[in-house]
């Protein structure tokens, strides 16, 4: 049974990483593909420990670290679409000073 719980978080994982690559159009997108992958590893961590029967303490630092990572995201996404009015990954010039 644990054998199917491991493969279960590591095909979640897996797709969520795999969306991660494939979506280059859209910085949101790219931000929730992130959200999913912090996600499933959150699950994972907390069933880990459930299992183990070892404290939740690593997982509320797992998720506070997981919130301020949401958070920035957010912010470079406001900040970019307030400078170029979308956010589109090809209207960006990066090599701008």
């Amino acid at each position: 049974m644990v054998i199917f719980i491991n493969l279960f978080y590591y095909i979640l994982f897996f797709v969520g990483a795999m969306s991660f690559v494939s979506n280059r159009k859209h910085l949101l997108l790219t931000l929730l593909c992130l959200e999913f992958i912090v996600l499933v590893l959150y699950l994972y961590v907390f069933v880990f420990l459930n299992f183990i029967s070892y404290d939740y303490y690593y997982s509320i630092i797992f998720l506070t670290f997981s919130v301020c990572e949401g958070a920035l995201g957010l912010s470079i996404l406001v900040s970019l679409i307030r400078t170029y009015g979308n956010d589109y990954f090809q209207t960006y010039n990066i090599l701008q000073c």
